[in-house]
């Protein structure tokens, strides 16, 4: 028998409009020392399996039958305190959300070493010095200051090393990562991927390795199992499902990943239909014409410092320079990328341009219009033209108001329209140019998969009729045909209303996809810029091509 063996396993989420089948008659088995990948569309159930696993499917969810045995023994037969007691010490798992997987009322310090010492009855002296050694194994800068740390003081990339680090902290035989390396630069990707190769092959440690990243899954994993709408669609060896895929959908979904050689014109998407945009003449129906410039986003020597630590005495604090003399220009109409590994500064110089964070020094200028302290009328005016699209969907919308009213509410706020018909007119025109129906106004975020999420923020940025749009990793968390379709949109956006685009990633395909002029961070500083396709076919820096070279690629 395997270490991990799925059989027939059925799980359903019973509704107030019937049951719903998320897995359907699923079984897969994993060999101990082995990698087993799991791809699949946003909704295929290939996390819902991961948690069926684990013990932790979220009510109403259930398992209707099938069997779960984990070294011989049944898990569903198990209670609550023996599934305690294996949880940790012998099956560890990375969530996809590092925010909700750690306590933001603990250090992250705290949070590893109690998770040691339950799994080894260690003390927290030794508890301390495995979290140090943990925090290290996955990349970790100034691990003793990071143990003190706050998981909100730390970046998305940061906080998913931190996950990882958690999973090991009992040496189990088995590790369900869900979506491990979405929040990670390609350089700390590889770190990971090869640490978890490394366990591998020295403990015989097995990988349930679920995820979008068909790259991932060429890098790492022995097998492969397709999933649709729970069910298995093809299985096989990595090099038979990359290079020989049988399934129509499984050549779809390998063909939607973005390319590094060469640039398209547009992304490929299996599911991704043609429609008319209805709300392109209210876009364009602006009758402002504040900020012209050649140039939409312009900086100059920009810096920015966080205190790490701090202290009574000057020469005790500790001083982190997130920004450190980055200057640059985008000009109107075109895509501008910012890559680096976590941490180098993009997300910073992101905030900084739209006003987030207030710099330490240097100019920024929009649209032709130094910002300043953004509380002039004219600020405030050219603030409107700029709407920026985060990370994660799900936090930067409100839970509490209805997909309607997280439109309309920078359409109230710059009284942008007459009265509450129009308002909600637009807001159907805005749905349906994001490609969402219209019903959808009338629920709530949580009713909405990631990519519609996304789309939603995209809605909602649009309501604002910008002129500069700051993408913010807005693809990470999608699987890659849903990417496909909103990077298709984002194009589509650009292309009608020539919009100005920021756009932050820490994916390269992606980038050099979408980006006309690409600048590189490292440590705050911005160490290379050149044009989109020459910076990928002659780089200068040796941080740039060592970045190219830790690409993925099948």
């Amino acid at each position: 028998m395997s270490l991990l063996d799925v059989n027939n396993l059925v799980i359903e989420f019973p509704t107030r409009k019937g049951v719903v089948n998320a897995v359907r008659d699923i079984s897969l088995s994993l060999n101990k020392g082995e990698i087993l990948g799991v791809v699949g569309e946003s909704g295929a159930g290939k996390s819902t399996i991961g948690n069926a696993v684990m013990d932790l499917l979220q009510a109403p969810g259930r398992v209707a039958s099938g069997e779960i045995f984990f070294e011989g023994q049944d898990l569903r037969t198990l209670d609550k305190e023996q599934m305690r007691r294996i949880r940790g010490a012998k099956i560890g798992m990375i969530f996809q959300d590092p925010q909700t997987s750690l306590n933001p009322l603990l250090t992250i310090g705290v949070q590893l070493i109690e998770s040691i010492r339950n799994a080894k009855g260690v003390s927290e002296a030794d508890g301390a010095v495995e979290a140090l050694r943990l925090l290290e194994a996955v990349g970790i800068p100034f691990p003793e200051d990071r143990m003190k740390a706050y998981p909100h003081q730390l970046s998305g990339g940061m906080r998913q090393r931190v996950v990882i680090a958690l999973a090991m902290c009992g040496d189990p035989d088995l590790i369900i990562a869900d979506e491990p390396t979405t929040a990670l630069d390609v350089s700390i990707q590889k770190q990971i991927l090869d640490l978890i190769q490394d366990l591998c092959r020295e403990r015989q440690l097995s990988v349930l390795l679920i995820t979008h990243d068909i790259g991932v899954i060429a890098q790492i994993a022995d097998r492969v199992v397709v999933m649709k709408d729970g069910l298995i669609v093809e299985t096989g060896t990595t090099e038979q499902i990359l290079h020989a895929p049988r399934e129509p959908y499984t050549q779809a979904l390998i063909s939607a990943v973005p390319r590094i050689d060469v640039k398209l014109d547009r992304f490929l998407s299996p599911e991704e239909k043609t429609r008319e945009r209805s709300g392109s003449d209210w876009l364009k129906n602006d009758v402002e014409t504040i900020g012209q410039s050649d140039k939409a986003i312009e900086v100059e020597n920009l810096s920015l410092s966080f205190v790490l630590r701090k202290a009574f005495l000057k020469s005790n604090r500790k001083v982190l320079r997130a920004v450190n003399d980055v200057s640059f220009s985008i000009t109107s109409g075109e895509t501008f990328g910012l890559v680096g590994e976590s941490g180098s500064g993009k997300s910073t110089v992101a905030r900084l341009i739209a006003g987030l964070y207030t710099p330490d020094e240097g100019n920024i200028r929009i649209l032709g219009q130094d910002m300043g302290d953004r509380k002039s009328p004219q600020e405030l005016a050219v603030d409107r033209k700029l709407q920026m699209i985060f990370q994660d969907p799900y936090s930067s919308l409100n839970g509490r108001f209805k997909v309607q009213d997280i439109i309309a509410e920078p359409i109230r706020f710059y009284r942008l329209t007459n009265g509450r018909k129009e308002t909600l007119d637009v807001v159907q025109e805005l749905l349906d140019y994001v490609g969402l129906p219209r019903e959808a106004a009338q629920k709530y975020p949580h009713e909405f998969s990631g990519g519609q999420r996304q789309r939603i923020s995209i809605a909602r940025a649009l309501a604002a009729r910008p002129r500069v749009l700051i993408c913010d990793e807005p693809t990470s968390a999608l699987d890659v045909s849903i990417q496909a379709q909103i990077l298709n949109l984002l194009k589509d956006l650009q292309e009608e209303f020539a919009l100005t685009m920021l756009f932050i990633s820490h994916d390269l395909p992606v980038i050099r996809q979408m980006c006309d002029q690409i600048g590189v961070m490292r440590a705050g500083k911005l160490i290379e810029l050149q044009e989109g396709d020459r910076l990928f076919e002659t780089p200068q820096d040796d941080y740039t091509k060592e970045l190219i070279a830790n690409i993925p690629r099948f």
